[in-house]
């Protein structure tokens, strides 16, 4: 049987990620493919979290840009990964997976508030945990949260999933010479000015000398393989 190299990990998941080829919303086939890929990891034993984005449904920064207040535009972005995660948890229900969401903002009667001590037992108890509404504050993102709530829960590593498969010297599209960094440390990615996080996110993470790892979620087997500790993705470290 397979060993695990992490025991407790922070997923987190774009919404863009649930959009599959679709221009908007939620492609079923997708999301299912992705819990099919987090449930064979959650298998293994381990305790996962998840954070999801909502920029499948609406974009905080978009509706801010377009003259929407920008802290009402980014409480709408955060109704819409509560309901990114809704769609998860059935997703993992259908799957024979148990899963909660919890929200930062309060909506009892239709999701969990966020408690640490509570999904910390859900964990515990194998359950899929997926923190909704980010950080329940406007201005900050979802990798903020994700970064947030890796911390608050002891996670042993922050797993970034993207479209592409780790973190390169440039931009693979555009440059066929472009080399992918299989480890690189939080000073080296500073230095050389790679967009792994957001700022506020990138910043806690090495604060907390807590370990990313970029990857990519359309790569079949790639978060099992980020899981085994094999080279898949880019490792960000202290």
């Amino acid at each position: 049987m397979s060993v695990a190299a992490y025991k407790r990990i922070m997923l987190k998941l774009s919404g863009e990620a649930l959009m599959g080829d679709d221009s908007y919303g939620i492609n079923e086939d997708v999301v299912s493919r992705i819990v099919a890929e987090i449930a064979e990891v959650n298998r293994l034993g381990v305790q996962i979290g998840v954070v999801i984005g909502g920029g499948n449904i609406f974009r905080g920064m978009k509706g801010a840009a377009s003259g929407m207040d920008r802290a009402t535009a980014d409480y709408m972005g955060m109704l819409a990964t509560v309901m990114n995660a809704m769609a998860l948890a059935d997703a993992f229900r259908r799957a024979g997976v148990e899963a909660r969401v919890q929200s930062a903002l309060r909506i009892d009667q239709v999701v969990e508030p966020y408690i640490r001590g509570r999904a910390i037992r859900h964990m515990e108890e194998g359950r899929v945990v997926i923190f909704a509404a980010g950080t329940g504050n406007p201005f900050f993102t979802t990798d903020t949260a994700a970064a947030l709530r890796g911390a608050e829960m002891a996670a042993q590593i922050v797993l970034k999933a993207t479209k592409v498969d780790g973190v390169y010297t440039a931009d693979p599209k555009k440059d066929p010479q472009a080399q992918r960094y299989h480890r690189i440390s939080f000073d080296e990615a500073i230095g050389r000015n790679l967009a792994v996080l957001d700022a506020t996110a990138f910043a806690l993470c090495r604060d907390q000398k807590l370990p990313i790892n970029v990857f990519s979620i359309f790569k079949p087997g790639a978060l099992k393989r980020v899981v085994l500790g094999e080279d898949e993705g880019t490792l960000v470290h202290s």
